[in-house]
C-alpha cells in the first residue's frame, strides 16, 4: 500500500511529505537504534540501549557489565533477549491477529519498535579529573544529559519505546555509588497501554491488550578476560551453568532482611558463572592463569534478581507467585522471525507458548540447571546441545490492561565474585600445587578448615563469589524497600588536579559541596605505581576545610621516584552517624573513586637544568614518518624541551620570525613538552623553527629545531 501510495505522489507533494515527516519525527523524539547511555560510577559500568534491551556485540568484542571496571577485560555481558506477546490483538488496520508477538532487537526498530526517549541524568556534574593538563574526563561529558539534585541514585537512564502492540515500555534504570551498593543496578519496567504505535504523539489504538506476556532469555561470559584461558567459545557463553533461587519466596518474602542475617536464599534469583570445558584436563573453574601467575581470570558471577510485580493493573502490591518462569533455557533456541506479517503468526504462537513456560522444543526448565545437571566434568552447553550456551530463562503475565492501564515490574541486574586481591592469592597458591604433584597442602578453606586437594581449596573459594551476589540482591532488596533512601556518602570534590613537577607531583582539589555537611570527614587520597589497573594504597588523609569553596586544598607526593608512573584517585567521607538504617554495614561512608579515578599517568619530571646551554629538543630533527621508537609512541606530535629552568618562558617562531606559540613553565622541573599546535590550534608543518627560552631574571637562549610532516 505505501509504495503504490508514494509512486502516486508527484514530485512536489512527494518532497512535502518528506518535509513534514522528518519534522515532526524531530519534534516527537525519534531516537536512532545504535543510541546509548552509559553508567561509570562504580566497580560496575555498563551501556543501555535505546530500543529496550541490550546486545553486547560491538563489532569487535562482547561489551558491557565491567566488573571489577578498573581491569581490562572484564565484560560479562552477551545478549538479554526480550520478547512480549498478547492474543486476540486488533491492529490499526483492522486485522486480527490470534496471537500479537514482538522481539526487542535493534532490527525491529522503525517497524514494531519506536524509541521516543533515552537520557541520563545525574545527582551532580561529573567532576573533572586533569593531568598535567590533561582534562580525562571530557571524553565522557556526554553520559549526562541532565542534572537533577533532588533525586536519590547517583545516576537514572530513562529510556522509553513505543510499540506495534500499543503498550508503550517506560525503563527506568538506578545506580549508586555508594560501596555497599555500587555493583548492580536497579530496573523498573513500566508496561502501559497508550495504543501509541509509533514515533508520534497520535494514538492509534484504544482496545484492551489482552493476556500479555513478558519475558526474557539472559546469557552472560563471565567474563570476557576469562574466556581466553578457558576455552574462547566462552565469549559467548557456551560453557556457562545457570541457577536459580527464591523457589520458595511466597513463604518468606514477608520476613525482613537483617544485618546479622543478610543472605538469604528465598530472594527471587538467577544467575550464572563459567563451568567446564569438556576439552580441559585441568579443572577450570575460576578460569585460573596457568602459565603465569595463577590468578583466577574469571571470578564473576552475574545474574538477576526480581524485587517486585505488580499482581495486576489495579494492584500494585507484589506478586509473590510470579514470575511464572524462573529457570534455564537452551541459549539460542527461540521461535524468530524476520518481519511482521500474518505469515508470522505461527512463531508469535511458539512464542507465546514459551513466555507461557513451555520451553521452545523442549529445550529449558522452570528448575535450578546447575544441580539437575551438573557432574564434575560435564561442559554445560552439551547437557541441551545449543552451542549458544544456556540462558536465563524469566518469564512474567498474563496481564489484561485496559486503555491507560499499567503494570510494573522491577529486577536488579549485579555481578560480583572474589576480589582482584583475592584471586591472585587463591590462583597462585593453586598453581603452586599445579606445577608440582606432590603439592599436598594443606590448603585453608573459606571455614578454616584444610584439604590436600588444591582443586577443592580453589573451588570452595570461587563459590563464596556466589554468597557474594546473593548478598547484593539482598542489598539491592532493602534499597528498593525503603524507597532507595538508603545512607549517602559525601559528594567528591568537583575538581581534580594533578600536576608532575620536577621534585614533587602536586595534587590539588576543590571542596565537596558536602563540607558544611554535620557528618562531614575529610579527604582520603590513594596512589598506585606503574599501573592504572591495580591496587591503590592511602597516602594522605585530610580533614575538612572551612567549607569556603574559594579554598582549594592541595597535597605534594613527595615521596614520588623519578622513573615511575604514578596514578591516583581522591574520596571525600563522612563519619557514619547518618548511617543507622538497615540497607548496609553501618560505619564511615566514602565517595566512589571512580568520579576522581586517573587513567593517565603523572612522572616525578627531571631536575631544572642549571645552564641553558644544556637544553635540548627532542626529537630533533621531528620526523612524522620516523619509527615509533623515534618519537614518542603514544604522543606522535610530541616535542619535548629538556633540561631548561624550573621557571621560564618558551616561544616558538617560524623561521622568518613569527611567533606561533607561547608556554609559560613554572612547575620547577626541567622538562615542558608540547603537542605541535599552535596558539591559534593549528598543527605545524614542516619546516625550522626557533625556539627562544627566557628567565625571570632575563638569561636567555635560542635554540633552532627541524619538522619534517
Amino acid at each position: 500500500m505505501k509504495n503504490s501510495y508514494f509512486t502516486k505522489m508527484n514530485n512536489s507533494k512527494l518532497i512535502l511529505f518528506m518535509v513534514v515527516f522528518f519534522s515532526t519525527a524531530l519534534i516527537f523524539g525519534q531516537i536512532e537504534s545504535t543510541e546509548k547511555r552509559y553508567i561509570r560510577i562504580g566497580p560496575l559500568q555498563s551501556h543501555f540501549s535505546a530500543y529496550g534491551s541490550e546486545r553486547a556485540w560491538n563489532n569487535r568484542y562482547y561489551e558491557g557489565l565491567r566488573w571489577p571496571a578498573e581491569y581490562q577485560e572484564q565484560d560479562n555481558a552477551i545478549i538479554k533477549r526480550f520478547w512480549m506477546a498478547s492474543k486476540d490483538f486488533t491492529d490499526d488496520l483492522g486485522n486480527n491477529w490470534d496471537v500479537m508477538g514482538l522481539y526487542f532487537a535493534a532490527d525491529f526498530v522503525g517497524s514494531t519498535l519506536f524509541p521516543v526517549e533515552l537520557k541520563e541524568t545525574a545527582k551532580f556534574p561529573k567532576p573533572s579529573v586533569i593531568v598535567d593538563g590533561n582534562n580525562l574526563s571530557a571524553p565522557f561529558a556526554g553520559d549526562i544529559d541532565e542534572v537533577d539534585p533532588n533525586q536519590i541514585p547517583d545516576r537514572i537512564v530513562t529510556n522509553v519505546v513505543n510499540t506495534l502492540m500499543g503498550v508503550t515500555v517506560t525503563r527506568k534504570i538506578y545506580a549508586f555509588s555508594q560501596q555497599y551498593h555500587n555493583n548492580y543496578f536497579i530496573k523498573e519496567f513500566t508496561f502501559t497501554n497508550t495504543g501509541n504505535i509509533d514515533y508520534d504523539d497520535e494514538i492509534e489504538l484504544n482496545a484492551p491488550v489482552k493476556d500479555l506476556r513478558i519475558g526474557w532469555g539472559t546469557r552472560y561470559s563471565v567474563c570476557r578476560e576469562g574466556a581466553q584461558y578457558i576455552h574462547s567459545q566462552q565469549v559467548w557463553g557456551k560453557h556457562s551453568w545457570v541457577s536459580v533461587r527464591g523457589e520458595d519466596y511466597a513463604d518468606h518474602y514477608t520476613e525482613p532482611i537483617t544485618l546479622n542475617n543478610p543472605i538469604v536464599d528465598w530472594i527471587r534469583c538467577g544467575y550464572e558463572w563459567t563451568g567446564q570445558y569438556e576439552g580441559n584436563s585441568w579443572d577450570n573453574l575460576g578460569g585460573p592463569d596457568t602459565k603465569i601467575t595463577g590468578r583466577l581470570t574469571a571470578p564473576q558471577f552475574a545474574g538477576v534478581a526480581i524485587l517486585h510485580v505488580d499482581k495486576s493493573a489495579s494492584d500494585s502490591t507484589d506478586d509473590p507467585n510470579e514470575p511464572v518462569t524462573l529457570g534455564w533455557h537452551a541459549g539460542d533456541t527461540y521461535p524468530s522471525y524476520t518481519s511482521i506479517s500474518l505469515n508470522a503468526v505461527p512463531a508469535m504462537v511458539k512464542m507465546y507458548s514459551m513466555l507461557s513456560g513451555l520451553p521452545y522444543k523442549g529445550l529449558g526448565g522452570n528448575e535450578r540447571f546447575y544441580e539437575t545437571y551438573h557432574e564434575t566434568t560435564v561442559d554445560p552447553w552439551k547437557v541441551h546441545g545449543d552451542e549458544g550456551g544456556t540462558n536465563l530463562w524469566v518469564n512474567y503475565g498474563p496481564f489484561t490492561l485496559k486503555h491507560g492501564e499499567s503494570i510494573t515490574i522491577v529486577e536488579v541486574e549485579g555481578v560480583n565474585g572474589l576480589s582482584r586481591i583475592m584471586c591472585e592469592e587463591i590462583g597462585s597458591r593453586w598453581k603452586k600445587a599445579y606445577d608440582n604433584s606432590a603439592d599436598k597442602g594443606p590448603f585453608v578453606l573459606p571455614d578454616n578448615s584444610t584439604t590436600d586437594n588444591k582443586d577443592v581449596y580453589k573451588d570452595d573459594w570461587f563459590y563464596t563469589g556466589r554468597d557474594s551476589l546473593m548478598l547484593s540482591f539482598s542489598r539491592a532488596k532493602r534499597n528498593y524497600d525503603l524507597g532507595y533512601k538508603i545512607p549517602q556518602p559525601p559528594l567528591p570534590p568537583p575538581l581534580f588536579q594533578i600536576k608532575s613537577g620536577g621534585d614533587k607531583i602536586s595534587l590539588s582539589w576543590s571542596p565537596s559541596d558536602s563540607e558544611g555537611d554535620s557528618d562531614f570527614g575529610g579527604y582520603r587520597i590513594y596512589r598506585s605505581v606503574g599501573k592504572r589497573d591495580t591496587v591503590h594504597t592511602e597516602i594522605f588523609a585530610c580533614g575538612s576545610g572551612t567549607g569556603n569553596p574559594e579554598i582549594v586544598h592541595s597535597y605534594d607526593d613527595v615521596s614520588a621516584i623519578r622513573g615511575f608512573s604514578y596514578y591516583y584517585y581522591i574520596t571525600a567521607f563522612n563519619d557514619g552517624s547518618n548511617n543507622n538504617t538497615n540497607a548496609n554495614p553501618h560505619g564511615p561512608l566514602h565517595s566512589s573513586k571512580y568520579y576522581t579515578r586517573t587513567t593517565e599517568p603523572a612522572f616525578l619530571q627531571r631536575r631544572a637544568g642549571k645552564k641553558l646551554s644544556d637544553i635540548r629538543v627532542v626529537p630533533n630533527p621531528f620526523y612524522i614518518g620516523a619509527a615509533k621508537q623515534l618519537r614518542f609512541p603514544e604522543q606522535p606530535d610530541k616535542i619535548v624541551f629538556y633540561n631548561i629552568p624550573g621557571v621560564c618562558t618558551i616561544k616558538i617562531f617560524t623561521e622568518r620570525g613569527d611567533l606561533i606559540k607561547t608556554i609559560l613553565h613554572d612547575d620547577g622541573s626541567g622538562d615542558e613538552s608540547w603537542n605541535s599546535v599552535t596558539d591559534s590550534r593549528q598543527v605545524i608543518v614542516s619546516g625550522i623553527y626557533i625556539a627562544y627560552f627566557e628567565t625571570p631574571k632575563g638569561d636567555s637562549i635560542f635554540k633552532k629545531f627541524i619538522v619534517i610532516r
